[in-house]
């Protein structure tokens, strides 16, 4: 009985000081934590538009239990920052408690609104320090942040209500509401200049009968869910021009999302597309480079415009969800044309229309999920809902001194649904394209590559020895089976490649004429 009530009396002993040991065995910090990095770069933010998230961990690295007097932001409540420490929210902390040999994580966010500051210039550096602790044991982590001025155009919301203004659009000549969010431009804001980039929440929309001007240099920024209308009788023309130093965008016009932190920077999908609505007219954009949306060229209509609905030079495509250019029914004169990575096809011509493509590299090497079309897809139908297919009457497709490659086989595709009553013609010219033929392989007549009516001078699964298409880097090499394979004839009617490079000697295929990579 005395050793049973022995054993008690230790045992509750042993709890009790188990139980008590929280209350006193964390001693205070003594200045030797250790972090993750000693500044964390919030990277650039517009201004009002909040941050992702960051981190730090906090180490102790020593064999003792420590608690940290406090945690908290130099600037206290009137930084814009905000923190998060061990799941609480705030900007000052104190007594927090980390074991030996653990961490400590610190999640960081910021919204700043660039009016609060006394600066005359349209982006600065916002800065603050995460301080720990006081006194001689005080260590600190900068963090800095910066934010750039916009000028912002978004849809009204109904301050009751809680709506968002919906476009209502000219289709026919007949006015249509829609539940699309957005609005028309004002005619203030129909010229984009280089001066501040512009972020668009909702679709824009170019009125009826105005043209939207973008000068060199201009960049557009799109958010979640928006991007750009071009409606009946509207225009949109993109001014971009080359840039002195082949290594800079300066006068290069930039359309992307408003996500600028680098884990962005190649995500597809992060805003809509910019839409050329049926009877848009005059439609130019030049020295352009459009990126991470959905589709980023969605041209819709008038396949028999005197001029065509769409002409694109020197411009680059890259990341998007579903297509870089997706014509219905269209027509697009296309030179110097750069188009990669999208989920479906980074080119598709689909419901028949009147193309032209010289000296275009439209590649796709898209490799985030599976995807179900070529690189380039041309076709002469749809099907509806109720699964009928819907022919039309004409397409003309011409592919010249153009690469079409990529990651997977075939890469184009000329989708026919035969009918007597309608044309079906297209010709690769001087083009090197991957092909190769298998089982799975689309058999047929329009794809009989010694018919010189639909193919001349075609090279086929040869490699184009691109610099690194899968980081939207097409340059073509030394090694390059398009290295002077170029139509001298074609090369004539656009001289120079999408860099400034003459090409009016030994003209390489596809939109670059070849270097020597270091």
């Amino acid at each position: 009985m005395k050793r049973i009530f022995y054993f008690l009396a230790c045992f509750s002993f042993l709890l009790f000081w188990s139980s008590c040991r929280q209350d006193f065995d964390f001693a205070p910090s003594t200045g030797s934590l250790e972090f993750s990095k000693d500044t964390v770069y919030l990277d650039t933010v517009f201004t009002n538009i909040g941050s992702s998230t960051y981190n730090l961990k906090v180490y102790n690295r020593s064999n003792n239990d420590i608690s940290i007097p406090s945690i908290g932001l130099e600037r206290g409540q009137t930084s814009n920052y905000r923190l998060n420490v061990d799941g609480n929210a705030g900007q000052t902390f104190n007594n927090v408690e980390i074991q030996a040999k653990d961490s400590l994580f610190i999640f960081i966010e910021t919204t700043i609104d660039i009016e609060d500051q006394t600066l005359s210039d349209t982006e600065f550096l916002y800065t603050d320090k995460i301080n720990f602790d006081a006194g001689s044991n005080l260590q600190s982590v900068d963090l800095v942040t910066l934010v750039k001025d916009a000028v912002f155009i978004y849809p009204d919301r109904d301050n009751t209500t809680g709506i968002i203004e919906t476009l209502t659009l000219t289709v026919d000549g007949q006015q249509i509401e829609t539940e699309i969010q957005g609005r028309e431009l004002l005619t203030s804001e129909l010229t984009f200049t280089s001066q501040r980039p512009y972020v668009i929440f909702g679709y824009a929309t170019v009125p009826s009968g105005e043209t939207l001007i973008i000068d060199a240099g201009a960049r557009v920024h799109f958010h979640a869910n928006s991007g750009l209308l071009v409606s009946e009788n509207a225009s949109l023309q993109v001014n971009g021009s080359l840039s002195a130093d082949q290594d800079l965008m300066e006068n290069e016009v930039v359309f992307e999302s408003d996500r600028l932190e680098p884990a962005f920077a190649d995500v597809p999908g992060q805003w809509g597309t910019i839409w050329l609505f049926e009877n848009s007219v005059n439609n130019i954009i030049n020295h352009a480079t459009i990126k991470n949306g959905t589709v980023g060229i969605l041209s819709d209509g008038n396949p028999n415009a005197a001029q065509d609905k769409l002409t694109i030079t020197n411009s680059q495509l890259y990341n998007f969800g579903n297509y870089g250019i997706l014509a219905r029914n269209s027509s697009i004169k296309a030179e110097n044309l750069v188009v990669n990575n999208a989920g479906q096809s980074s080119v598709a011509l689909t419901q028949g229309g009147k193309y032209n493509f010289t000296h275009c590299t439209i590649a796709n090497y898209w490799n985030n999920s599976f995807r179900q079309f070529p690189a380039l897809l041309v076709n002469n139908f749809f099907v509806d809902a109720d699964n009928v297919t819907n022919v039309f009457t004409s397409t003309e497709a011409y592919f010249n001194n153009s690469i079409i490659y990529g990651n997977d086989n075939p890469e184009f595709l000329m989708d026919e649904v035969l009918d007597a009553a309608v044309t079906f013609d297209f010709k690769f010219t001087n083009c090197l394209v991957k092909f190769s033929e298998s089982s799975s392989s689309p058999s047929g007549d329009n794809y009989d590559f010694t018919d010189t009516t639909h193919y001349e001078n075609l090279m086929r699964n040869q490699e184009p020895d691109f610099s690194a298409p899968f980081a939207n880097n097409l340059f073509i090499g030394d090694d390059s089976a398009a290295n002077a394979k170029g139509n001298a004839t074609f090369a004539s009617q656009v001289q120079q490649d999408i860099l400034g490079v003459s090409r009016t000697t030994s003209p390489d295929l596809g939109a670059y004429q070849h270097i020597t990579f270091e």
